[in-house]
């Protein structure tokens, strides 16, 4: 992968251990709403996706519903005030800075919302580090290619210049969807079995991993 010159991240699972927060708040929005509460392995499967299109498919209700709207209200209200730990996966820094030290530019493509990558990328420090980022709230919901197509219209990168790194099928299958390259990671939502169905060039285990991936 040496003539790779874009690091694409999903942000949730990929590079901050923040599952456990979306699942506790998934839950807590179901039980303000009156809806059955979902599990954590139930929740696991929309994770990644925009919340307008996850909260919807995890329910079982129309997209833009009044239910499926108050749901999304509950869930926006509780991640704000929600005190589960959700840091930085170990190494996930480190791994930033060396790529972008190497001459790799960086990108995020997210199921969050502009509002709410802002506040993280300002809280761990990290958006100077990235060249361009886009929300869910930007373009169609993974696993629409249009976040990565966005991304690389701004950068002026073809997709066979980026990789795509990400927990989840939904990352796999966005840039399947551009025959970009891509990496599964396996300290997210999903299991090696279920990312290796979209053909990734390589699925790690470990941060120390992937960091090797493009040394």
């Amino acid at each position: 992968m040496q003539d790779i010159r874009l690091a694409i991240f999903d942000w949730d699972g990929t590079l901050m251990d923040s599952v456990g927060r979306i699942v506790a708040c998934v839950q807590g929005a179901a039980r303000d709403c009156g809806e059955a509460v979902p599990s954590a392995q139930q929740t696991h499967q929309i994770i990644g996706l925009s919340l307008a299109v996850g909260i919807p498919r995890l329910f079982t209700l129309q997209e833009g519903s009044e239910r499926a709207q108050a749901l999304i209200a509950r869930y926006r209200h509780h991640y704000l005030h929600d005190d589960t730990p959700s840091p930085l996966f170990a190494g996930a820094r480190e791994l930033l800075h060396h790529w972008r030290e190497s001459g790799i530019q960086l990108a995020v493509a997210t199921g969050k919302s502009r509002q709410g990558l802002d506040r993280i990328l300002d809280e761990t420090g990290l958006r100077p580090l990235f060249a361009a980022t886009c929300g869910a709230d930007e373009a169609h919901s993974k696993p629409a290619p249009l976040m990565l197509t966005q991304i690389l219209d701004e950068l002026g990168l073809e997709p066979e210049q980026a990789v795509m790194i990400g927990d989840s099928i939904h990352d796999m299958g966005m840039a399947a969807a551009l025959a970009m390259p891509r990496i599964g990671v396996t300290w997210g939502v999903h299991d090696r079995a279920r990312l290796a169905q979209y053909e990734p060039v390589a699925i790690v285990d470990t941060m120390a991993e992937l960091r090797q991936l493009l040394a």
